[in-house]
Parts: structure tokens; C-alpha cells; sequence
């Protein structure tokens, strides 16, 4: 089942606080003990400062950095384009969202969509 690009899982025990790690040396995206998203796909980007392609289609080869933006849970992956041949790091990915925090539902992307990498931008302190 796939609702607003994101691919549905299964529901977990509800109250637990969600586990989000990388398994298998990047290889995997675990959540709540449960590998949710392989690196082995290709990603479409768009709008990315990977390579020099209008539209990168990108070989994700593993996971180097993963990180939780309530709701969602970020990653970025190093790869290679396809068509181009350039290899690199991604900027930021949505790899998934956290749907129900008290039963910590998780949602994966679906990867065959178009993605769009950003920087993460927090400021150091509140504006004043």
C-alpha cells in the first residue's frame, strides 16, 4: 500500500519509543529493529547538487549518515550516477516518516518517485 509516496509497513507495539539505526555496515535502514529500506535501489533526483545531470539516477550504494527530522527520517547515501558515472554523497534524502509515534507505524519511501535532496538548515539559537 503506498499513500502520498511512501510505502506502508506494519504497526508496532504502542507507547515504545522508535529505533531508527543502519545495519549491515550502511547497507540497511532499521526501524524499530526491522530493516525498512536496502540501499541497492536506484533513486531518481532531481534538483541535486550530485552531479551535473538535469535528472540523476542514482545507484545507492550505502547509507553514511542517518538522522530523524520528526516525523521524518533522513539519510544520506553514497552512490554513483548511472548515466554520468559520478560518485558521491547525496544531500539529506526522506528515507521514510514516523506516521504514529505511540505505535511507531512506519512508512518507507517509494523510491521509483522522484526525490529532491535538501540541506539540513537548524539555527544554532532561536531568532531573536
Amino acid at each position: 500500500m503506498t499513500v502520498d509516496g511512501l510505502t506502508r509497513t506494519r504497526g508496532l507495539s504502542p507507547g515504545m519509543p522508535t529505533s531508527v539505526h543502519q545495519l549491515d555496515d550502511g547497507a540497511w535502514l532499521s526501524v524499530n529493529d526491522a530493516r525498512e529500506v536496502n540501499v541497492s535501489d536506484l533513486w531518481w533526483l532531481a534538483r541535486q547538487e550530485f552531479c551535473s545531470c538535469e535528472m540523476a539516477d542514482f545507484l545507492a550504494e550505502g547509507f553514511v549518515e542517518i538522522g530523524v527530522d520528526h516525523p521524518n527520517v533522513e539519510g544520506r547515501i553514497a552512490g554513483q550516477c548511472i548515466d554520468c558515472g559520478e560518485s558521491g554523497v547525496t544531500d539529506w534524502l526522506t528515507l521514510g516518516r514516523v506516521v504514529d509515534p505511540d505505535s511507531g507505524r512506519f512508512y518507507a519511501v517509494d523510491t521509483t518517485s522522484v526525490h529532491v535532496p535538501e540541506r539540513r538548515r537548524r539555527l544554532a539559537r532561536p531568532p531573536e
